[in-house]
């Protein structure tokens, strides 16, 4: 969710902050702006829509500068506008760039314009950049205006400033929003994310809560939250920004589930043999952990909160620890009992998420007896705010919608059942299914890729439909849950999950013919209960797409549309089925001619509450 890049060097930086802001597109955002600074003078572009309107926009004569800031906003307070964009500016000399939420914005507005501030905008932006100019009159010091205003604001903030009286330096702080600086030679840089500056250095400070810095071509100056003076350990990043282009793909989400087999490889290579797992795989002391542990906490959202619904179902039943599972911005406005010996578990592809991020700190302060962070990306925030952490491997993901980054997700939370379940006394017969099932999940995959003509076929019969229903027993609850929020993220349609023995329970006054129903249906112990559910339908006029192994005894009919899907064992069965009702959500969006990798109104990073 937005972006920021920021450049102080004796070159022309504008196309240092246009591949930046490039870089950062896939997160989402409705419009983009450039401020730069060359001798003296402070120019600012801002357009709404995509970077390249920017890009289109930026002439040579205001297209250069040896210090600037870009950022693409995705709009929380005030609408789509060229006057919202950042960045903002006060008194055509400072230019903010800000991600996150100042939420007494309102209070300091009303104070500003008592002191005669002028404000254009309707964004909580601008309230700092009026800020900075007040305490500027009085310091002197951008510095110092910057470390006066922060402790003024309430809420979050990732912020980047400059001066064009100062045009040798920028102030940047950082409360709730990441930021992370990255070092060159004679010019240094900040973003809100490390990938936008790959193509300039590979060498970064990440911030910490409540650290100010100054940073200059040749120095960095960081001031932490209790005003002292600080040094930050620069590390060397070996992530790799894999997400080139779309290759033959139509769309970056195709590309991405379709590398959903490779990517399920590398997260499993070195980590699962046919005899079982690599000692402390989840962290140093990990296995110490897991045997104390009697009671798991699971937090996260969206996406990632459906992986961890689906691991309750899993570490409960093979690992026999107690699981319970939480949305982030839940948990974090309740009061909520601790039991002994209790681990808190962390899911987020880009390991940023404001509320999951909001929801680790205030654990650690209820006492849990450790925390594990599942995530995509080191060196994130909940990386290195957990005590143990376990990266997916799932590499770059482009499409807003996840795909490959929820399936690693379940395959590192499967081996980290596992894991549990060792140390917990797992039946020998239980691990070897288990780790049989992990080992063949990569071409089980390939097999499942191989139904997209039939899905795509499928996919034909949603073009004039606007409600859909989505069922699932068991593990595949979640999953189904998944496949809903899939639908309705790209296509707009609007889709339910339901858990099928809910359906008597009220969603059976909304089956019709207009109402698709999609049901996921593997060949298990809850096979039978799912037959009973199906025929309730039937009764009723409703027309189904099942997903069924070809052993579950669903026949294709003129009410009903069956897709057979590859036989496997049970334990990965959530994620073999997964793969269609992404490819279904893909095409049906097709179909639509919706932005499938950009859909409307949301955001890749969700960096705010």
């Amino acid at each position: 969710m937005c972006g920021i890049v920021g450049a102080v060097a004796e070159r022309n930086v504008v196309q240092i902050l246009l591949e930046g802001l490039r870089r950062l597109e896939y997160r989402g955002y409705d419009s983009a702006g450039v401020a730069l600074i060359r001798e003296n003078n402070l120019s600012i572009v801002k357009r709404t829509g995509k970077v390249q309107a920017l890009v289109d926009a930026i002439d040579e004569d205001n297209g250069k500068g040896t210090t600037g800031v870009a950022h693409t906003r995705w709009a929380t307070h005030g609408g789509v506008t060229e006057v919202n964009a950042h960045p903002h500016y006060s008194h055509d000399r400072f230019a903010v760039v800000h991600n996150g939420i100042i939420e007494n914005h309102k209070y300091l507005r009303s104070e500003l314009t008592q002191k005669g501030f002028e404000f254009v905008s309707e964004t909580d932006t601008e309230t700092i950049a009026h800020n900075i100019a007040a305490n500027m009159a009085e310091t002197g010091d951008l510095l110092q205006a910057v470390l006066t205003a922060v402790k003024g604001f309430e809420g979050a903030y990732g912020t980047v400033v400059i001066d064009k009286q100062n045009p040798n330096e920028m102030v940047v702080a950082r409360s709730g929003s990441p930021l992370v600086i990255g070092l060159g030679i004679g010019e240094n840089f900040v973003a809100s994310d490390q990938m936008a500056l790959f193509p300039v250095t590979r060498r970064f400070i990440f911030l910490q809560e409540g650290d100010v810095a100054k940073i200059t071509r040749t120095s960095v100056t960081i001031i932490d939250s209790d005003g002292n003076e600080v040094e930050r350990e620069a590390t060397e990043s070996n992530v790799q920004h894999d997400a080139g282009d779309k290759g033959t793909y139509r769309h970056y989400m195709l590309k991405e589930i379709y590398e959903q087999p490779d990517v399920i490889r590398n997260t499993l290579k070195e980590r699962v043999t046919t005899d079982g797992l690599t000692d402390n795989l989840f962290g140093p002391n990990s296995d110490v952990i897991f045997e104390k542990t009697n009671y798991i906490k699971i937090i996260a959202c969206g996406t990632s909160y459906h992986a961890g619904v689906t691991a309750k179902y899993w570490l409960e039943q093979y690992a026999g620890v107690h699981c319970d599972v939480e949305i982030a911005s839940e948990f974090r406005y309740r009061k909520s009992f601790v039991p002994d010996n209790s681990l808190l578990i962390t899911i987020s592809q880009s390991g940023e998420t404001a509320d999951t991020l909001a929801a680790l700190r205030l654990a650690k302060e209820l006492g849990y007896m450790s925390s594990l962070a599942i995530c995509n990306v080191d060196g994130s925030s909940l990386v290195r705010e957990s005590e143990m952490s376990f990266m997916t491997k799932a590499g770059t993901e482009v499409g807003v919608a996840s795909t490959k980054a929820f399936t690693t997700q379940l395959a590192s939370l499967l081996m980290l059942t596992i894991s549990i379940g060792q140390q917990k006394g797992m039946s020998s017969d239980v691990k070897s299914s288990m780790l049989a099932g992990l080992s063949s999940l990569p071409t089980k995959l390939e097999e499942t890729l191989a139904l997209s003509d039939e899905i795509e076929d499928l996919a034909e019969e949603f073009a004039d439909k606007y409600h859909s229903l989505f069922l699932g027993r068991g593990d595949q609850y979640p999953i189904a849950m998944e496949g809903a929020l899939k639908l309705k993220e790209i296509s707009y349609i609007h889709a339910e999950a339901y858990a099928s023995g809910e359906l008597k329970h009220g969603p059976l006054a909304l089956i019709d013919a207009d109402m698709p129903v999609i049901v996921v249906a593997p060949n298990n112990e809850l096979l039978e209960k799912l037959h009973s559910n199906v025929e309730e339908v039937r009764a009723r006029g409703g027309i189904m797409y099942v997903f069924a192994d070809k052993e579950s005894q669903f026949e294709s009919d003129e009410t009903m549309r069956v897709v057979n899907v590859p036989n496997c064992k049970d334990a990965i069965a959530p994620i073999i089925y997964t793969i269609p009702l992404q490819l279904l959500s893909y095409y049906v969006a097709l179909i639509k001619g919706t932005d499938v990798d950009q859909p409307r109104n949301l955001a890749k990073s969700v960096t705010v509450e």
